[in-house]
């Protein structure tokens, strides 16, 4: 309604500017009111037009006056008079033509900017440089700077700009759990940007058809011909199902506990005691429990213990052992 009563006033004011400040006449008033539907036309056009839009707009219609007049001056530097007069005397009508093509040009091919960096990506990769799109769980995880300072991952790590808005909506969350976790992931993303071996990108590319963000990330993978590194469960199924090669650092973490053998020796901290009677229970160094059997009196001490038997559940690798002698420290 007020943008109504703006144009409203433009209408009415051109003409009354013309007829109190220029000729007091109907024509006068007329040409006015004629420059004040103009300016409101202009404006109801501008509205529907995106400022990207308008901006590729007049670079390329300045873009094709340049043309224009390179031609003009090769034409020139040719030296056969004839030829110049008769180039000169469509002038107008040239400069028109390569201005408004100019401008058609740029708007009909600006969409094609947002594609521009996935072609860049695929010959990037043609030439060995591997992708991997970062998810949002894999980024709040952390675990993932432990990964590139080893020098176990190598390529550009993409971080797509929907990932980054979902990032900053966590760190404003109202929710203090939700904030930590927004926030937290903030902080990882400024420290993997300052790791010199592995570069950081941040892609202004979205999947519009696609409305979750794991579906998004999927698909910005398929795409690119990239790999995906979380630690969602679910989306590691679902860039299954899409032919998707998927890093789950969870997988990587198990795949790197350490062997136990049934037999081998360890020595190992009882921290506490087991839900069986006389069973004590520790821990390795990778968060493995460890139950032993007649370790209940030792907890609180350093223990040699053998190990019996390796059990592989699916919260983790559960691993029982005996102690061995009486000995403590």
């Amino acid at each position: 309604m007020s943008i109504w009563i703006f144009r409203t006033f433009v209408i009415a004011t051109c003409p009354a500017i013309v007829y109190f400040y220029t000729t007091k006449s109907l024509m006068g008033a007329l040409l006015g009111l004629l420059v004040g539907v103009l300016i409101v036309a202009v404006e109801m056009v501008i509205s529907r037009v995106s400022l990207l839009t308008m901006i590729s707009g007049v670079l390329g219609a300045a873009s094709g006056l340049i043309v224009a007049k390179l031609l003009d001056y090769t034409v020139f530097q040719m030296g056969n008079d004839s030829l110049y007069l008769a180039w000169d005397r469509y002038a107008a009508l040239r400069y028109f033509a390569l201005g408004v093509l100019g401008l058609i040009i740029a708007i009909r091919k600006f969409p094609e900017f947002d594609d521009l960096d996935k072609d860049l990506f695929k010959m990037g990769r043609k030439r060995g440089a591997e992708l991997k799109v970062l998810d949002t769980s894999a980024i709040i995880d952390g675990r993932v700077i432990d990964i590139c300072d080893t020098k176990f991952l190598s390529g550009t790590l993409i971080v797509p700009r929907f990932i980054l808005q979902e990032l900053h909506t966590l760190a404003d969350s109202a929710d203090s759990l939700k904030r930590a976790r927004g926030r937290r992931g903030l902080d990882i993303l400024a420290r993997l940007q300052e790791n010199p071996d592995i570069p950081v990108k941040i892609l202004d590319k979205d999947v519009p058809d696609v409305s979750d963000v794991d579906g998004k990330v999927v698909r910005l993978g398929k795409d690119l011909g990239a790999k995906v590194i979380t630690t969602d469960f679910n989306l590691n199924k679902i860039a299954a199902l899409e032919g998707v090669t998927c890093l789950n650092v969870n997988d990587l973490g198990m795949a790197l506990k350490p062997i136990v053998l049934p037999g081998e020796a360890m020595a190992l901290f009882v921290m506490k005691e087991g839900k069986e009677r006389d069973q004590g229970v520790g821990y390795l160094d990778d968060g493995t429990m460890v139950v032993i059997e007649d370790g209940r009196r030792f907890i609180g001490k350093r223990l040699e213990v053998g190990v019996t038997s390796i059990l592989q559940t699916s919260a983790g690798r559960m691993i029982f052992a005996r102690a061995k002698g009486e000995k403590a420290a």
